[in-house]
């Protein structure tokens, strides 16, 4: 008989997980405390953007594989639960905060049947899978849990589910990592890489790779600072250490840095807790990793003060971005928001443009600007900042937006549009780590 599984939070990773492990032929019951959500996903509606994500929602849940539920107790019966809730940094410092997880926890703990296996896949400190398992095992002696940690991208996370690069599994026994391999059978069916591990070193795991991609970013950014001081070019030295296989190309773009709800409060909660392990020194590097991805967001504005004035007041700054990354909504700590926030805060009249976050942007930033096509947005303005690397604001015609602003001056925050391409229609092309032309 197949397993039943159950998710427990039904966020982006929760209702992603859900979705694809329903699209892999299990029976899954999703479980939130809020309503609201669980209302919209039996709908077959995701409350956020993820591309092919809604559809294979509403595929699962018409096919009778995929329900949602408010009442823990329908998860009685199932085999596995996949603890899905977030871990966000708690308030007043970086430490996770793991009030969800403990309470996802307990909520199950006494009413899971004999044999059942609790899985978690949030990100969390080292140490707390361990914990977790021995109270669960206090609660119901007959049960047990290992921790599965996702790698999800955001604009990737169907595939990355469906068609995981790896899968680390943290468990204490062969029995545990057998339930696993019977839930993750077609992706082992497709040779997909299969890591055993104890518990420390599967919540490790998760923390490390992020702390190793925060690193790769800040280090090329760092390196655009040095060769603005020594007027090179950040983007022929990535090209150029790049094709060392043992650096690779990947996540070398110099720009404003990294953001979102996931890498820079996992490289925050990694330094608390290993300060809290007596290991501060061993991670003390990521101090400037963040200081680094912080510094650049402020060179932006630098650069905008030298192309207007110091003083900001009135002047008109277009900004085409909203979400921290491209193909999301998600605007958690989204450099490109907290760039247009200091900006408006100096006096500026800011107007912002993003395909997918306006959305969630005005809840964040209502006193912000905000345009529902690129015309409105760069009409009349002074400056235009390129601050998320979307697909459509590649497509951009410079010659002909430029009848639409008032100053032809573009500050492409990620190095990603064609330089020579903006030159040659008459604009000033800024860049961090390049020369500064037209």
């Amino acid at each position: 008989m197949a397993l039943k599984l159950s998710v427990i939070g039904t966020g982006y990773l929760g209702a992603t997980h859900a979705a694809c492990m329903a699209s892999m032929g299990f029976e899954v019951i999703g479980f939130d405390t809020e309503q609201n959500k669980i209302d919209f996903l039996s709908k077959g509606k995701v409350p956020f953007y993820e591309p092919d994500l809604e559809e294979l929602l509403s595929k699962q849940i018409a096919s009778g594989k995929l329900t949602f539920t408010n009442n823990i107790k329908d998860l009685a019966d199932c085999d596995v639960h996949f603890i899905c809730v977030g871990t966000p940094q708690v308030k007043g410092g970086i430490a996770a905060d793991l009030t969800f997880v403990n309470s996802a926890l307990e909520s199950i703990a006494e009413f899971v049947k004999a044999g059942a296996l609790v899985v978690g896949k949030s990100t969390v400190p080292v140490g707390t899978a361990a914990r977790l398992r021995s109270r669960l095992i206090e609660l119901n002696p007959k049960a047990d849990l290992a921790w599965n940690p996702e790698f999800l991208r955001e604009g990737f996370a169907v595939e990355d589910t469906l068609k995981p690069n790896r899968l680390v599994v943290g468990v204490a026994n062969d029995r545990a990592e057998e339930i696993l391999k019977e839930v993750y059978a077609k992706n082992l069916a497709e040779n997909t890489p299969w890591v055993r591990a104890d518990l420390p070193t599967s919540e490790l795991v998760k923390v490390a790779a992020n702390s190793f991609l925060a690193t790769k970013i800040s280090f090329i950014n760092a390196m655009a600072e040095v060769c603005e001081a020594a007027g090179g070019d950040v983007t022929v030295l990535a090209k150029a250490i790049g094709y060392d296989p043992r650096i690779g190309s990947r996540f070398l773009q110099a720009g404003i840095g990294f953001g979102g709800g996931c890498l820079p409060k996992d490289i925050r909660a990694f330094m608390a807790r290993a300060e809290e392990l007596g290991a501060k020194q061993a991670v003390k590097f990521l101090e400037e990793i963040d200081s680094i991805n912080l510094r650049a967001r402020q060179r932006i504005i630098e650069l905008v003060r030298n192309d207007l004035s110091n003083d900001l007041k009135g002047k008109k700054v277009a900004i085409l971005g909203a979400a921290f990354k491209p193909d999301s909504d998600d605007v958690r700590d989204s450099p490109a928001l907290d760039i247009a926030a200091q900006i408006q805060a100096a006096g500026a009249i800011v107007t912002v443009h993003d395909p997918k976050a306006i959305i969630n942007a005005q809840k964040r930033f209502p006193a912000l600007n905000f345009a529902e096509d690129i015309n409105t947005t760069l009409k009349d303005s002074n400056i235009v900042l390129h601050l998320t690397e979307w697909k459509i604001y590649r497509q951009i015609d410079p010659k002909t937006v430029k009848t639409l602003v008032k100053d032809a001056i573009m500050i492409d925050g990620r190095n990603a549009l064609d330089r020579e391409l903006w030159l040659k229609a008459g604009w000033k092309f800024r860049a961090l780590g390049r020369s500064q032309v037209g």
